[in-house]
């Protein structure tokens, strides 16, 4: 792997020195006049006592007498120029080196070769990638909402149960998996409070019906919304691996200790598959939402 890596450095230097000498040579650089005045240039040729020169600003070429020329300020002009390029070239190599030199720092390890990230967070694998999923904060659903959702909703709402909402009918993490295994990197053993719920999507939102309300918190476990099933396993201080029994369907999901007191829950939600509707299907939400109006 070291030697790959190597490989690697010694490839990306060849490319970054053929850059530059690319650039040196078809960079512009200053023709110096004896007046203190200077020709931005892309070339120059002498020719004799007359100088003919590819003028930038103008995009032509052009002559002068060569007497009327600056060849010392041009050349230390010339050399400051190319030293400020090689400066720039050894700090690009440097950071080249440090990219593939400098050991991974790695946090725990998964599968042959596959590590989670060291910082906390909710993940999933699907047998190939660590993807993370985006904390979301979910909404509470007031009073003044409730009959909108109460028509949208198949089902009677009851009076004292939460509504937690979810912007947009889709989450932005999807997952092509039906069987991902969940990781869980949280302080204060979070992750073992951690469950998965599916989500319904309700016009533009997405919606978990969760507890009864209570003065003590949002409610008793037992006021919960069925979880799907998953077995945890504790992989080390602070790290839960939480795995499926069942493969999942396609749909939308959340992650989230529902159980816990208060109402300001964190969700980690994903959607399941690309399930892109028909026409027919679009036909009968227009339909559904016009009778509801």
């Amino acid at each position: 792997m070291r030697s790959i890596k190597r490989g690697l450095l010694v490839a990306v230097a060849a490319l970054a020195c053929l850059a530059w000498e690319s650039q040196a040579a078809g960079v512009s650089q200053k023709l110096f006049l004896k007046d203190g005045t200077y020709q931005l240039v892309s070339s120059y040729e002498v020719h004799g006592d007359r100088v003919r020169y590819y003028s930038v600003e103008r995009a032509a070429w052009e002559e002068i007498p060569q007497s009327l020329v600056d060849w010392e300020a041009t050349k230390r002009a010339q050399k400051e120029e190319e030293a400020t390029q090689k400066k720039e070239l050894e700090e690009g190599l440097e950071i080249v080196e440090q990219r593939f030199e400098k050991p991974p720092e790695n946090g725990f390890e998964i599968a042959p070769g596959v590590h989670l990230p060291q910082e906390e967070g909710v993940f999933a694998y699907d047998g190939k990638r660590v993807i993370r999923l985006i904390q979301s904060t979910p909404e509470v659903v007031t009073d003044k909402r409730r009959a909108a959702f109460a028509m949208a909703v198949p089902g009677h709402l009851l009076k004292g149960e939460v509504i937690l909402e979810l912007p947009g009918p889709r989450a932005a993490v999807r997952l092509q998996q039906a069987e991902p295994t969940f990781y869980a990197q949280l302080p204060e053993g979070l992750g073992a409070k951690l469950d998965l719920f599916p989500v319904r999507v309700v016009k533009e939102s997405r919606v978990v019906e969760k507890a009864k309300a209570s003065r003590a918190g949002i409610g008793k476990p037992s006021d919960v919304p069925a979880a799907v099933e998953l077995q945890r396993t504790q992989l080390a201080p602070g790290l839960y691996c939480l795995k499926l029994l069942h493969p999942l369907d396609p749909g939308e999901y959340a992650l989230g200790d529902m159980a816990q007191q208060g109402l300001n829950l964190v969700l980690w939600p994903f959607g399941l598959f690309e399930t892109p509707r028909t026409t027919q299907d679009m036909k009968r939400q227009r339909h559904e939402d016009s009778e509801r109006e």
